[in-house]
């Protein structure tokens, strides 16, 4: 079987999930993603202006979560988590559109709006169609 590499990681003002929006349009930051230098030539291009998609490990995520309230709603009905978009699932995978502000020779992108948690690593990075 092969294993998921990472391209690169998520530099943010989120340090705390507690302090993450639950989705890019609530107030979440401008960040800085750091492509790693195996994975540069992926990023010929990319360029400011374009919207992508960002596949991210949402690694502090609980894992072993089946179910929630959906939007951290006491009164909402209980869901199934495939149903929600909560980071706290089996496979926690991210997916995140944006909008690339800057982008460096040296793999530093600056997108608008990520609501991840600094050092979130990067799984894959698409065009939106």
């Amino acid at each position: 079987m092969e294993t998921i590499k990472f391209i690169g990681y998520i530099q943010s003002s989120l340090k705390e999930i507690k302090d993450c929006p639950l989705q890019e349009d609530e107030g979440a930051p401008q960040v800085t993603i750091h492509i790693e230098k195996e994975f540069l030539p992926a990023t010929s291009g990319l360029a400011a202006g374009a919207k992508i998609v960002l596949l991210t490990w949402l690694h502090q995520a609980d894992r072993t979560t089946m179910t929630t309230k959906p939007r951290n709603n006491p009164n909402a009905p209980t869901r199934g988590i495939f149903a929600t978009r909560s980071p706290d699932r089996p496979n926690p995978i991210g997916l995140h559109e944006t909008e690339i502000l800057e982008i460096t020779a040296d793999g530093k992108i600056t997108v608008s709006n990520l609501e991840v948690l600094d050092g979130t690593p990067l799984v894959d990075i698409k065009p939106v169609i």
